[in-house]
């Protein structure tokens, strides 16, 4: 039972860090490629269709209480082309702490392309600046009790609060190249009634560029970078490609600065369905070192052939 309280407690502790230096883990690669909008509001209402996303991972782990994520959300253009609604829940697990989000998102976006209906199976919005906001609120959650460790002043009851969130973000996609710069939360935790809460303000930049390995336009290569800052914290970046064959089978692989590779593989089911794999491997020796996760994606409308 003592061993089982000093493990318990090293998790607490790694857990406690992680959340006052690291605040939110950054969205995997399949997560932030294939569903923007949970750290980019300027991506709400991006596609010609509404779409809805399911995305989970960390459940295949083996570690009692190693990190697991599981989110909802959803996406869609408004009647006008200029404005976008975004809205989900999402929970992250990691030891004895949840913490869970809701929020919504609405974008303004400035068309400059007048063709806009001019969509490809690549490029949804050939030419658009786009400007986004979103709200909502953190459930946070620590469940001290269970660790089962007494005498001990900072454990002797549970840990439940809300916290309001503020975010702000832009997008600017052009034909090839799009870049993004986001912060998903600008409050931090400065309006959560617990005073031991510290929830940091992460700040993420981004960018890719869109190329053709064929002269049909058939397989699409799209090298990416996602840029993290944290105050206090390394500066975390994510070197990313995918491969894409005509929005019908997509591969990819890339590489996080603290020593772990991503890998990619998915299929549309059909052409309103979409399934992604992502698989997350640590270069260094860690109690966790691979990580699965599933995206599910279903849009509506013309789907994912959304061309003209």
């Amino acid at each position: 039972m003592r061993k089982k309280n000093i493990l318990c407690a090293v998790v607490l502790l790694s857990n406690c860090l992680y959340n006052l230096i690291f605040a939110q883990q950054t969205p995997v690669f399949a997560n932030y490629n294939y569903n923007t909008v949970v750290i980019n509001p300027a991506h709400a209402g991006f596609y010609q269709n509404s779409d809805i996303t399911i995305t989970n991972r960390g459940y295949l782990n083996q570690v009692d209480g190693s990190p697991r994520n599981i989110g909802l959300t959803f996406n869609s253009p408004l009647r006008s082309n200029n404005m976008g609604l975004g809205a989900g829940i999402y929970s992250d697990q990691v030891g004895v702490t949840t913490t869970t989000n809701v929020f919504g998102a609405y974008s303004y976006k400035l068309v400059f392309d007048h063709n806009y209906s001019r969509a490809r199976w690549w490029s949804y919005n050939p030419n658009v600046l786009s400007f986004g906001i979103t709200a909502g609120v953190t459930f946070y959650n620590e469940d001290l009790l269970s660790l089962g460790i007494a005498n001990d002043p900072n454990f002797v009851s549970n840990i439940n609060t809300l916290v309001p969130t503020l975010g702000v973000g832009i997008l600017y996609n052009r034909d090839r190249i799009y870049l993004g710069v986001s912060s998903p939360n600008v409050l931090g935790s400065s309006l959560s009634s617990e005073n031991n809460i510290n929830i940091v303000n992460p700040v993420y930049a981004y960018s890719g560029y869109r190329f053709f390995a064929t002269r049909f336009e058939e397989v699409l290569i799209t090298p990416s970078v996602l840029i993290k800052y944290v105050s206090g914290a390394p500066l975390q970046a994510d070197f990313n490609t995918t491969v894409n064959y005509r929005n019908q089978i997509e591969m990819g692989a890339g590489y996080r600065t603290n020593s772990s590779m991503n890998f990619l593989v998915g299929f549309h089911v059909s052409n309103h369905l979409r399934l992604m794999y992502n698989y997350n491997h640590a270069l260094r020796n860690t109690p966790i070192n691979n990580t699965h996760g599933i995206i599910l994606s279903y849009r509506l409308g013309e789907g994912f052939d959304s061309r003209n």
